[in-house]
């Protein structure tokens, strides 16, 4: 069985703000632009048994479509760094979200996910780099950012296994519903009723 997580997409604009941020660090394997993702939850490798299951429980999830922006940029790994990663700005319905994931995952017995979920895109992963190149390279990028995007759907992607970072297969897709656009209040206030009298 492939190797199972549930990420988001980056949409293509963003996806090509990031590709901008590839070359200048010696010992960084770059990913390639279609597998940039932001990752909800490690599954792992799963019997088929198990990954139905995964599937039907992911599939009840109803949650809103969201925005986010990315921001900013850093590495994993402070004394030997291995990986180039950008961040998420913070969104509370992301966390919600990654959070009802997590608990479907616990419920259908698969061990909590160890470390804190930190939303972030991998831009590259690092082969003996020098801390200064890498120090280097990030004081010149710091200020990273893209445009708000929206987030309509969550995906379940499988690896083979490999050093990481691709290809993915997009096994299945959940959409999240349409956001109800609320009317401003005040211009919509109700009219006193006539008077009878």
């Amino acid at each position: 069985m492939p190797r199972l997580f549930t990420a988001l997409e980056i949409p293509r604009n963003a996806a090509m703000s990031l590709s901008l941020l590839r070359g200048g660090l010696p010992g960084a394997r770059w990913i390639d632009v279609e597998n940039y993702h932001i990752t909800l939850r490690f599954i792992g490798d799963v019997d088929g048994r198990t990954a139905d299951e995964v599937v039907d429980r992911l599939d009840r999830i109803d949650r809103p479509e969201f925005s986010l922006s990315l921001n900013g940029i850093g590495s994993f790994g402070s004394k030997k760094p291995h990986s180039i990663w950008a961040g998420v700005s913070p969104a509370p319905e992301l966390y919600a979200l990654q959070g009802e994931i997590e608990r479907i995952c616990q419920r259908i017995g698969l061990p909590p996910d160890p470390r804190k979920f930190t939303p972030h895109v991998t831009l590259a992963r690092l082969k003996s780099s020098r801390v200064d190149d890498v120090v280097h390279y990030l004081s010149g990028r710091g200020d990273f950012q893209t445009m708000p995007f929206r987030v309509g759907r969550f995906v379940l992607l499988s690896s083979k296994e490999s050093v990481g970072g691709g290809p993915y297969l997009t096994e299945e897709v959940f959409p999240l519903y349409e956001a109800p656009v609320y009317p401003n209040f005040e211009t919509t206030a109700l009219q006193p009723a006539k008077s009878m009298l």
